[in-house]
């Protein structure tokens, strides 16, 4: 038979074994005959609870589609899907277990593979620095993140299946979130809606959101998620927040920064509706036609046509600026990453522009923040800080941003002890006890930290350290999501020395 069929006696000792289970497990039946099936080819933690169903079938209470795992021969596991069937003699006493099995491996592998997957998305969600939340077609609340939780003061299970609107939201703007919510639960999405969440202590807290139609494995749509930004302290220091790039392509098109690409020609294929929006040009106007000569000012377009063939030779340029003429004649200014594009197997087919409008911050001299990119080939261009170590501690992810502020470039950073090379003596053990306890699974939210620069300069970092863990769910090292908060510390020492300055004039006018 093509399908793994093996049994039992009254004592569970083996008395049936095929050639396909001899196969699968690498046992030959000389072998595998009158051995105990349990203690001997079943993985220890499934050992009782096989022993239960051998147990049971043994009475007569048969078990269908039971999956087990085998101990092969070489000490790799095989998962059967096992139908356990009562043997009985011709008197009708019960004489052992049959067990007709189906090998499901590879299926169970894939479907373990997926929910590691699943659960480091999962882990993200929960543990993003960013507030993500999400309502059922009712309106109640079924997603709820620790960031959603610490800005509002609601604990997920407060919050859970509560109406997010009536609840949440402050009076005033409780019909216009409405309005959004029922929009895309009908498909139709929105983009940095600014809502004001009311929090537990009754304070209002701003937050930047996209609202995204939230659909099961057959499209049908059953809820909405948001994926907000907090931009209540943005708002009262006047900076601008630059929106997080989308890994998800639902999310390209609606992304607050602009995303255009060119094919291997140098024409038009992607084109985002910020794009579109800063540009004035729909889509439909800018797809297939060439880039530089279309939308780039004249005096630019033989540089970043330089920029576009080298991106097409895979020679990318990071917070390159360019200025795109407008449809109504305009100059805007983009701050932009082209990275090179490939397919599958590799070959380069085009470049993607990952752009940031810089039209107004070029005006009032702010400073901009990139984006923080899910793509892995937009790693090692971000805007901020990316590093990791492996379990043993040793560097083995330090991108462009890491190396700019650090002065070490990635070759003389990979592989070497983070905490002795990298990091202030005083800080050593906290910084270690951190990534320890990040080894473990117990992961730190902002946690700040001083690198020792190559010229012996110390730059402020604010982490967060994440466990980093491969498909089977093992932890396999940690990685810093950073933010260099260096100009802040110095500001804020300007500031008390600017302070304490004042006082002693006062105290000496007052002395007078």
């Amino acid at each position: 038979a093509n399908a793994p069929i093996f049994g039992i006696d009254v004592n569970g000792n083996v008395n049936e074994w095929n050639d396909k289970t001899a196969e699968i497990t690498g046992f030959s039946k000389e072998e595998a005959f009158e051995k105990p099936l349990v203690s001997t080819f079943i993985v220890p933690s499934l050992r009782q609870s096989v022993q239960d169903v051998m147990d049971n079938v043994l009475k007569g209470n048969e078990t269908s589609n039971y999956e087990l795992e085998f101990r092969t021969k070489s000490n790799q596991i095989r998962y059967l899907l096992v139908n356990a069937t009562t043997r009985r003699d011709p008197e009708n006493n019960v004489v052992g277990v049959v067990g007709v099995a189906q090998d499901v491996t590879k299926a169970a592998k894939r479907d373990r593979a997926i929910t590691a997957m699943a659960n480091e998305l999962r882990q993200l969600v929960d543990t993003a620095n960013a507030p993500i939340f999400g309502i059922d077609r009712n309106g109640n609340v079924n997603e709820w993140n620790d960031k959603t939780a610490e800005i509002t003061g609601f604990r997920k299970s407060e919050a859970l299946k509560k109406p997010l609107v009536s609840t949440f939201i402050v009076k005033s703007l409780r019909q216009s979130v409405q309005t959004i919510l029922d929009n895309a639960l009908k498909g139709t999405e929105t983009s940095n809606y600014e809502l004001e969440f009311r929090t537990k202590t009754n304070e209002i807290r701003y937050l930047l959101v996209n609202a995204t139609t939230r659909r099961d494995a057959n499209n049908n749509i059953v809820g909405v998620v948001g994926v907000a930004q907090d931009v209540t302290e943005a708002a009262k220091h006047d900076r601008a927040v630059a929106a997080m790039a989308r890994e998800l392509r639902q999310l390209v098109d609606t992304a607050n920064a602009p995303i255009f690409g060119i094919d291997v020609n140098g024409n038009v294929n992607e084109w985002n509706n910020k794009t579109a929006e800063i540009t004035g040009f729909s889509k439909e106007e800018a797809m297939n036609y060439p880039l530089v000569e279309t939308f780039i000012v004249p005096k630019l377009r033989q540089s970043v046509q330089e920029v576009m063939d080298n991106a097409l030779k895979g020679k990318e340029t990071s917070n390159y600026e360019l200025e795109f003429r407008t449809k109504s004649n305009e100059i805007r200014y983009l701050l932009v990453n082209a990275t090179t594009r490939r397919d599958a197997e590799s070959n380069i087919i085009g470049v993607v522009g990952v752009a940031q409008d810089v039209t107004e911050a070029s005006k009032h001299a702010r400073a901009v923040t990139a984006m923080a990119n899910e793509l892995r080939q937009l790693v090692d261009t971000a805007n901020a800080p990316i590093f990791g170590i492996d379990i043993k501690g040793n560097v083995n992810e330090w991108n462009d941003k890491t190396a700019e502020i650090t002065g070490f470039s990635k070759g003389e950073a990979f592989h070497k002890p983070l905490v002795s090379t990298f990091i202030v003596p005083s800080l050593r053990a906290s910084v270690q006890e951190v990534l320890d306890k990040a080894l473990h699974g117990n992961e730190t939210s902002n946690y700040e930290l001083e690198f020792e620069t190559k010229s012996k300069e110390i730059r402020y970092l604010l982490v967060n350290a994440t466990t980093r863990r491969d498909a089977d769910y093992n932890i396999v090292g940690v990685v810093g999501v950073a933010q260099d908060v260096t100009d802040d510390r110095k500001h804020s020492q300007e500031l008390r020395e600017m302070q304490y300055l004042r006082a002693s004039q006062e105290a000496k006018v007052e002395t007078e």
